[in-house]
């Protein structure tokens, strides 16, 4: 019986990778206390999943898109005004290969909001989201490290550095603030918000991960008196991962979602707006292991047999951050409005190139602008978009890498000057690489009966092409150690095809 030494390890498998598109529909009626609809002027948006599964062949997301639309109002005075609507979906999408053991991570946001007036008090919302799945499955393999009981083994040994998964856990955590505006204002109703998640961080101990973040708010409101404001403010938020075993030495895999969202005027304070923000931090934490992976083996004085089988694991991950900016100018045209009220910011990647050491991006950073004139009595949107690129070095990056990439902004100013807008935006670069190597390793190991059919002592042979010393040995049950030493060979490595080697059977070198 041959004695096999085995080491678990807890692979973090990728089963599959998709983009969906996803369209949400929904209307909503005006509430009677706001005056009928004429035009809309804006219409943004913030999206949610709440729940998320798994299933044979299929992944489900719940969510709801929380879509704030500023509009003209059908009045004498054509004042501006603003309503909110939620519009909650279920989307079931084909994934074929997955099932409800495995593990789901989305991204998602809203690629395009379009608003259409049915009538005075009813408008209808067409959401285009665009969705990025990835979906892994946690594996325990038993790799065969020792084999103790064969005195003469022959082992084909490859190093590999894997990254091995110590834990993954999620925990939910709220940020809330009551953001103080100025004392003169008294909110006649929310007309925007934003939200970016920003400053990640992480430490850990005694068996915990401590995920900390700003999420950076923007409110775009309404006074009584028919101002357009805006306020700004960063909200810390933190939370605890339970992970056994996580040490200062592990990569911590930290993503941030949002659950829910409640945005409204502060009942209880004064010139104040609270803000309640549910976030639910998934964290996947790896070690970097040594391993060496017996590819092949054989004994010389036994009949041994095996399994063969392959193992795909993750190696060289890497989580790098980064600040690039963004500088340029943006033309008004002939629009006369001067004021800058509201600017949406939304990067966009359009081309990664994965290279030796580095990537390469290239992008848009997507501006809606909302403008008035000095009166805002009226507004007008523009809508521009500013090219970016930037390279990234990451140690260890090869054409092979998987890349993730997320982008948010950080900070934003924007400047009016003449008829053009000073642009000048700092970005935040969260990137997330790794390769998939996937190995042979032996398994299953037995001893057969010997079989005699070839009793030599010595075998001429020449060296063919693809040869090796590793197979020749091997087929012949004899050692490289005693090829080499017989046929005086320099450099192992190195083989001349049509070079004739002695072949020494191991039982007559030992003589």
């Amino acid at each position: 019986m041959v004695e096999a030494v085995k080491e678990n390890l807890c692979i973090n498998k990728i089963v599959g990778s998709k983009t969906f598109q996803i369209n949400v529909q929904g209307d909503t009626i005006i509430p009677d206390t706001k005056p009928d609809i004429l035009s809309e002027i804006s219409a943004n948006g913030n999206v949610c999943i709440y729940k998320k599964e798994v299933m044979e062949d299929k992944i489900r997301l719940d969510g709801n898109v929380n879509i704030y639309l500023m509009y003209l109002a059908d009045t004498e005075e054509g004042r501006i005004r603003g309503c909110s609507s939620t519009i909650d979906f279920t989307e079931i999408l084909d994934f074929p290969g997955v099932n409800p053991k495995m593990v789901l991570d989305e991204n998602i946001e809203i690629k395009k909001i379009e608003c259409k007036v049915l009538n005075g008090r009813k408008v209808s919302f067409n959401v285009f989201l665009e969705v990025n799945v990835n979906v892994s499955s946690n594996e325990n393999e038993e790799i065969v490290k020792e084999i103790n009981n064969v005195d003469d083994i022959q082992l084909q040994i490859t190093p590999l550095q894997m990254n091995s998964l110590v834990g993954q856990n999620s925990s939910k955590a709220y940020a809330k603030e009551s953001v103080i505006i100025e004392n003169t204002d008294t909110i006649a109703e929310i007309l925007n918000t934003d939200f970016n998640i920003i400053n990640k961080d992480t430490k850990v101990s005694y068996n915990k991960v401590l995920a900390k973040a700003d999420i950076s708010v923007k409110i775009l409101y309404l006074t009584d008196e028919g101002r357009l404001k805006k306020v700004e403010e960063t909200i810390p938020v933190m939370g605890f991962i339970d992970v056994i075993g996580v040490s200062e030495d592990n990569l911590c895999d930290v993503k941030y979602k949002l659950k829910n969202i409640v945005v409204k005027p502060n009942s209880k304070e004064e010139h104040s707006i609270y803000v309640e923000i549910e976030l639910e931090i998934f964290c996947n934490v790896y070690e970097n292991k040594d391993i060496d992976i017996i590819q092949d083996m054989y004994s010389p004085s036994k009949n041994l047999s095996f399994e063969e089988t392959k193992v795909s694991t993750l190696i060289n991950m890497k989580n790098s951050n980064d600040t690039i900016n963004v500088r340029d100018r943006v033309q008004l045209d002939d629009i006369d409005h001067t004021n800058i009220c509201d600017v949406s910011v939304t990067p966009t990647v359009t081309e990664k190139n994965v290279l030796d050491g580095r990537v390469r991006v290239s992008g848009e950073l997507n501006l809606n602008f909302v403008l008035s004139n000095n009166n805002e009595d009226d507004l007008t949107t523009l809508e521009r978009s500013i090219p970016f690129d930037f390279t990234e070095e990451i140690e260890g990056l090869n054409t092979e890498s998987k890349v993730n990439i997320e982008i948010v902004p950080r900070t934003q100013e924007f400047l009016i000057d003449n008829m053009d807008i000073e642009v000048k935006t700092d970005l935040e670069v969260s990137i997330n690489s790794y390769n998939l190597e996937t190995v042979s390793v032996i398994d299953n190991i037995q001893e057969l009966e010997e079989n005699n059919e070839n009793p030599y002592s010595m075998v001429i042979y020449f060296v063919k092409p693809g040869d090796t010393l590793w197979r020749i040995a091997k087929k012949y049950k004899s050692t490289i150690k005693d090829i080499v030493r017989v046929n005086n060979i320099e450099n192992p490595d190195n083989l001349v095809v049509g070079t004739q080697l002695f072949i020494p059977k191991c039982s007559v070198c030992r003589t």
